[in-house]
C-alpha cells in the first residue's frame, strides 16, 4: 500500500496493510471506537457486567480471523501512531455462513453463544438482502471502520473510505462493497463517496441502513484519473 496524503496540506498520513504485530493496536482502537455502538451493545448485552470483556474478545477474534484468512486490513498511520483502521472481508472467504468453524468455536468461548449466534445471523441477513435486492453474491463487506477518538473530525475518515474502495482494484472479481450503517454520523460519510442505499435493516432492537458501493463506480473513478 503506497503512501497517501489528504487534499488538505495540514493532513498527512500513510495508508498501509496491517502486519501481525499491529493487530493489538488495531483491536484497542476499534474497542474504543465501537464501545458505545448501539448494535454491538445490543449483540453483546451491554447491560451485563462482562460486556467490555466480551467485546474486547470479539474484536480480537475478528481481527485474528481476518489475518488468518488474508483479509484486507488497512491502517492509517502518522509515523508509528495508528490513527485509524478499516477492515474488509473479500468475496468467498470469511464473510457469511461459510465463516470457518475454528473462529466460531473461539467466539463461543469468548463472546458467548448468544452473541456469536446473533453475529452470524446478522451476516446471513445482510447476504440474503444483497442477493434479493441487487442480485449480487461476490462482494466485499466492510466490517470495521474507525478513527481514534482523539483524531476525529480531521478528515481521516474520508481517507479510510477511499482506501477501502481502492482495495477493489486488488480483487477484480468483487462486485462492490456493502456496509451496514448503525452510527448516524457514518451515513453521510459513505453517501458522499458514492455508496447507495439498499434498504433499512433492523438487527434486534437496533435500526440501521445497508449501503452498497458498486465496483463499476471505482472502475469509472480510476479511468477518469
Amino acid at each position: 500500500m503506497t503512501t497517501t496524503q489528504a487534499t488538505e496540506p495540514t493532513l498527512q498520513g500513510e495508508l498501509r496493510y496491517l502486519v501481525s504485530a499491529e493487530l493489538k493496536l488495531a483491536a484497542s482502537l476499534l474497542y474504543l471506537a465501537y464501545h458505545d455502538d448501539a448494535l454491538l451493545m445490543s449483540l453483546f448485552q451491554a447491560d451485563k457486567p462482562d460486556y467490555e470483556k466480551r467485546l474486547r474478545a470479539a474484536i480480537r477474534e475478528e481481527l485474528n480471523a481476518f489475518w488468518e484468512a488474508e483479509q484486507p486490513m488497512i491502517g492509517l498511520f502518522s509515523g508509528d501512531t495508528l490513527l485509524g483502521v478499516v477492515c474488509l472481508t473479500e468475496p468467498g472467504k470469511s464473510f457469511g455462513p461459510g465463516r470457518y468453524w475454528h473462529w466460531r468455536l473461539k467466539m463461543l468461548l469468548t463472546a458467548g453463544y448468544v452473541s456469536t449466534k446473533q453475529l452470524v445471523e446478522k451476516e446471513e441477513r445482510i447476504q440474503a438482502l444483497i442477493a434479493a435486492e441487487l442480485g449480487l453474491e461476490n462482494y466485499h463487506m466492510l466490517a470495521f471502520i474507525a478513527v481514534g477518538p482523539q483524531y476525529q473530525q480531521q478528515g481521516w475518515g474520508d481517507m479510510l473510505v477511499r482506501a477501502a474502495q481502492q482495495a477493489l482494484t486488488d480483487a477484480p472479481n468483487s462486485q462492490g462493497i456493502a456496509v451496514l450503517i448503525t452510527q448516524p454520523h457514518h451515513k453521510q460519510l459513505f453517501l458522499q463517496h458514492g455508496y447507495r442505499r439498499v434498504q433499512e435493516l433492523t438487527i434486534g432492537s437496533v435500526n440501521g441502513e445497508l449501503l452498497f458501493y458498486p465496483a463499476q463506480a471505482q472502475s469509472a473513478e480510476v479511468a477518469n484519473g
